[in-house]
This record gives C-alpha cells, structure tokens and sequence, in this order.
C-alpha cells in the first residue's frame, strides 16, 4: 500500500518514522497531472441576468455577484487606494471575479494598491462566470446556445510524492496507518487502509494454505476457486477480488519479504 503526501519533506519525515517503527518502506516521485473541466460565460452583467432566466445555477450565481459587487462598494470610496488585503477579508470568488470585471473595465487601476477611479455600474462590468462541468451538463446545449458558453480545460502537471509500505503483516499495516494520518492525504489514507486490509489478508490465507499445498500452480488453482474472500467487520464486509496474474505478483512480494521462496512450481516456508 502507498500514501500520498504532499510535499517532498512531508514524504521523507513518514518515510523516516515508519523506519523508525520497523516498518520497511520506500520513497517515490512521479510526474502528475490535474485536468478540471469548467464552462466558461462572459457577458456584460445586465445582459447575462436577461440571458439566465431559467438557468437556476447562473441565476443564483449572478446574485452572489451582485452582493459581492455592493459590499466591495461599500468600503470602497472613488479615489481611494486600497491594498489587497484591505479588500479581502478571507478568500472570495465572487469579489475576485468583480474585481477583475472593475480592473478589465478602466474602473481601477494599480498594482501594490489599487485606486478606484470611478464609479462602476454592474450592470455595465463585463463578467466572466466559470462553473465545473458537472454543474451544468445537463442544460449544456442550450448554454452554449443561448449564453455562447465555451468549455474551458485546464491541464496542471504537478509533482506527486509517495510512500509505499512494503510488508503485509496486519500490526504493522495498522501501525503504518496510524503514523500516516498526519502526513498522507485523505483519499490515499482511506485507499491504503483498504488496500492494506486486503493485501494482509489474502497473504495470511496464502502463507496458511501453503503449508498444503507447496505446488504454485496448485496453491493458485484452488485461491481461484475460493474467490472472492470476504473480509466481514462489524458493520462492514470486504470482498476481495484476484486473478492469476495478481496471485503470481503477490507471491513474488511474499518471497522478497522473506516470508516464501519460490522456485519454479516449488515453494518452501
């Protein structure tokens, strides 16, 4: 099982306290990618509120536009020059995308600050409005249409950083697991358990099923015929799936960590 974390020194501080605990463990860094698909509408704002009836997603939006629109106005006074921390109380799409709307229509301008240099309309700023893909496909024909929507794709390569835990064994699984917490993220906690649990219990059911089976193609033959193997808790059931490619991987992982050896149709313990 491996964890993702998100940065280098994130990923060397686990790697270190899982080899401090005994669990053996090895780093890795990969080259990734995000892809978000968002549908993009720009408009002056009198003309999309017109365009968006019936649309209760852009409807809803273009509202939280108009009260970011008046509480930015509200502290903002022709002539003065504000920081951008004076204009932000905490992280806001909205007054980001009004903000951009004053700035593209000569409303401000500035760099370190930003002066307002008249007073704006907002049914005269030109508002570019973005929603994830999700949000909106099932009307998307009729945006692209009526709105003149356009699908914007955005494509991030990003650095990715691991730690995958080589044993198998069910304390040091949990033990790793716990170690992880405060460094993976969510999503490659919750697959590592799961991959863990599975992993840990199927090679349990190999190493006991071994010592009857010592032929390979015998011992995989007859975990073929016991799949799937459930894992039952107390509210929950795990059914694990494997086919003969994956039974070959994970005995060649059993004799790397010592628990097997295996040579041709062969295996001792």
């Amino acid at each position: 099982m491996r964890f993702e974390v998100l940065s280098k020194n994130d990923m060397i501080e686990l790697s270190k306290e899982l080899s401090k605990a005994g669990i053996m463990n090895k780093t890795k860094e990969e080259l990734g990618w995000e892809i978000q698909h968002f549908i993009m509408i720009k408009g002056r704002y009198s003309e999309l509120v017109v365009k968006s009836e019936g649309f209760d997603v852009i409807d809803e939006k273009l509202g939280e536009i108009q009260q970011s629109f008046e509480m930015l106005m509200q502290k903002w006074q022709v002539g003065d020059e504000k920081k951008i921390d004076e204009l932000f109380d905490e992280v806001d799409i909205n007054r980001l995308v009004v903000l951009s709307a004053l700035i593209e229509g000569g409303y401000v301008v500035g760099e370190e600050k930003l002066k307002l240099t008249k007073k704006p309309k907002l049914d005269d700023l030109v508002i570019e409005l973005r929603f994830p893909i999700d949000e909106v496909e099932e009307f998307l024909d009729e945006l692209e249409e009526k709105m003149n929507a356009k699908l914007i794709t955005e494509f991030t390569f990003v650095k990715r950083y691991y730690v995958e835990v080589l044993e198998v064994e069910k304390e040091l699984i949990q033990e790793a697991l716990e170690i992880a917490e405060k460094y993976a993220t969510e999503e490659s906690l919750v697959d590592a358990m799961f991959v863990g649990v599975a992993k840990s219990a199927l090679a349990e059911i190999i190493l006991e099923m071994v010592k009857r089976k010592n032929r390979k193609n015998e011992l995989i033959e007859a975990l073929l015929e016991r799949e799937p193997i459930p894992i039952e808790g107390r509210r929950e059931k795990v059914n694990i799936y494997f086919d003969e490619e994956a039974l070959e991987d994970l005995l060649k992982e059993l004799q790397s960590l010592g628990y097997i050896k295996v040579k041709g149709n062969r295996i001792w313990w």
